[in-house]
């Protein structure tokens, strides 16, 4: 169990060799005492428990010792790339694949669009080259949106609402 802004932290910092860090989220938790259950057998019984993490004490703040992830592998989706491997991201792309990307020992990015050498502005490369050791232009993308319908035959489904 870890707070959305930690695990982009733990990305961030892996991908910059960056081995752990501190932070005020969980303290005085069950993720700062230890205990909180991390694997459960076939009957549902608890089998492993989380270790205590180590606390520091910065102007008068308690905060614990996170560490950073870095993974074997880091498998991301852009929007554009180009053959070198500079990325483009589209919209909420941009909030994690950046720092997933860059904590990848070995990082493969499946794009929508690969483009030639300097064709990409580089004011709006995301991802630079020296992140990335392989590019996938994939295929078949469906784009999915909601459309909602608030009207029939002209009047607002929505009671106690104002046409």
């Amino acid at each position: 169990m870890v707070p959305q802004g930690t695990l982009a932290e733990k990305f961030r910092c892996g991908g910059y060799g960056i081995p752990a860090f501190y932070t005020p989220t969980g303290h005085g938790t069950l993720v700062e005492d230890g205990g909180f259950p991390t694997k459960y057998d076939e009957k549902g019984n608890v089998v492993k428990r989380s270790m205590p993490k180590e606390t520091r004490h910065f102007n008068g703040r308690s905060y614990i010792l996170e560490e950073s992830i870095r993974a074997d592998f880091a498998l991301v989706k852009g929007h554009i790339a180009d053959e070198e491997g500079n990325v483009i991201f589209r919209k909420a792309a941009r909030n994690f694949n950046p720092d997933v990307a860059k904590c990848g020992r070995v990082t493969i990015v499946e794009v929508e669009k690969i483009v030639k050498k300097g064709e990409l502005d580089p004011d709006q490369i995301h991802l630079p080259s020296n992140y990335v050791q392989r590019v996938v232009l994939g295929e078949n993308y469906e784009r999915v949106f909601e459309n909602l319908n608030f009207k029939k035959d002209g009047k607002n489904e929505i009671p106690g609402t104002p046409d």
